[in-house]
């Protein structure tokens, strides 16, 4: 499988991903006409050559006219889905997008229909956003992956004061990828290069096996001494991707003096802090008392909150933890344009191959609501849209 690995030792932005993409062979003229596609303007992208520490790097300055209206999720997911743009440009970016205002949305806490863009900068996130698209396009990637991600460190300034760094929106965007923190002050890694990476990307580590084709850097904007403040793309060939094995551990802990309520509110609290999976079990426990084995699946660097929680939320006076291994396919998202709105599909492949196709329930839900027809109406109407857009593709999502 054709397979891009984002290497993020000094963090990665929009403008880094663009840089390194004209790096590892994306023809910078096509990749200028296609943005044109978008049908925008005032706008300027240029590419050129640049040292970071040694090391030769391809730098993409984007400039933009200073816009005083904010725009909305709406407003983007219309520019992009109303322009000349291939479908899986078009799919990718709105996925892109859509994981960035939902991010914003959750810092905020407000609808995601209320976000604006003001932070990442509208139109500068739009051309970087859907620029990096049209270069994954070209290459033909078929497999993300990504190392750790470089955040860096000190505070950033943003509309609403100063904040730490990694700032909110980014700390939301990378919940459950690796991060680390170095001495090297500043934000390194920008709400655009955190929505792209954390939404394409299938799997987090080192350097996946894979034959390397091609290697290249894109320049971020400051020039520290002694440290390359560059994002390394390698692209190259990988065996087709088998259930991924991973390790997780298992929490668990038996409780016979809590109340219906206070369970419930345990597994909002669970999943919420992190946890994969968080179910109840009744069982009979000591003294003859019915009991519930509460049961919660995390990724191991998640195990000393989710410990905690049960210690603060629960009657409990010990937990239980063990390592468990889970096979998971590799899964990606699909955004399907319906007469009810638009709708997320939650992709599942094998060696290559899609193993099953299921619609966002709450997506749908919500749709039937809003329109006024059955939820199953709403899901057959994704899933013939779906079909429909394989036909015009001529292959499989």
């Amino acid at each position: 499988m054709r397979t891009l690995y984002f290497d993020c030792f000094a963090g990665a932005s929009g403008d880094m991903i663009l840089g390194a993409l004209v790096g590892v062979g994306v023809d910078e003229r096509q990749l200028i006409e296609e943005l044109s596609l978008l049908g925008v303007s005032g706008y300027e992208i240029d590419f050129g050559r640049v040292d970071r520490s040694g090391i030769s790097c391809v730098k993409a300055d984007v400039r933009v006219p200073h816009e005083h209206a904010h725009r909305h999720l709406g407003d983007i997911l219309k520019i992009i889905y109303d322009s000349g743009l291939s479908n899986r440009v078009k799919e990718r970016a709105a996925r892109i997008f859509s994981h960035l205002a939902e991010a914003e949305a959750r810092v905020h806490n407000l609808p995601i229909e209320r976000i604006h863009f003001h932070e990442v900068g509208a139109m500068d996130a739009i051309l970087d956003v859907v620029g990096a698209c049209i270069g994954f396009e070209a290459l033909g990637i078929e497999r993300f992956a990504s190392s750790a991600l470089h955040v860096g460190s000190g505070m950033v300034e943003m509309a609403h004061g100063r904040f730490p760094v990694p700032p909110p929106a980014v700390a939301e965007l990378l919940k459950d990828a690796p991060v680390y923190s170095t001495d090297i002050t500043g934000e390194l890694v920008t709400p655009t290069g955190a929505a792209i990476i954390s939404t394409v990307s299938s799997q987090y580590g080192p350097l996946p096996r894979m034959k390397i084709e091609r290697a290249a850097y894109g320049a971020g904007s400051r020039d520290y001494p002694r440290f390359p403040n560059a994002l390394r793309l390698i692209v190259g060939e990988s065996e087709a991707e088998e259930a991924a094995e991973e390790k997780l551990v298992m929490l668990e802990t038996n409780i016979d003096d809590m109340t219906a309520q206070r369970f419930g509110y345990l597994m909002e609290r669970a999943l919420e802090t992190g946890a994969l999976d968080c179910f109840f079990t009744p069982v009979q426990m000591k003294k003859n008392r019915p009991g519930v084995l509460v049961s919660i699946l995390c990724r191991p660097e998640e195990k000393e909150r989710l410990s905690e929680l049960l210690f603060t939320e629960t009657t409990t006076l010990g937990v239980r933890e063990m390592e468990v291994k889970r096979r998971a396919l590799e899964r990606t998202v699909v955004r399907v344009e319906t007469r009810y709105g638009a709708i997320d599909v939650k992709v599942a492949h094998l060696n290559g191959r899609v193993m099953n196709e299921m619609p966002e329930y709450e997506q749908c839900q919500s749709a039937a609501r809003t329109s006024g027809v059955s939820l199953s109406a709403v899901e057959d109407e994704v899933r013939s849209r779906l079909a429909a857009m394989k036909t015009e593709k001529g292959e499989g999502v």
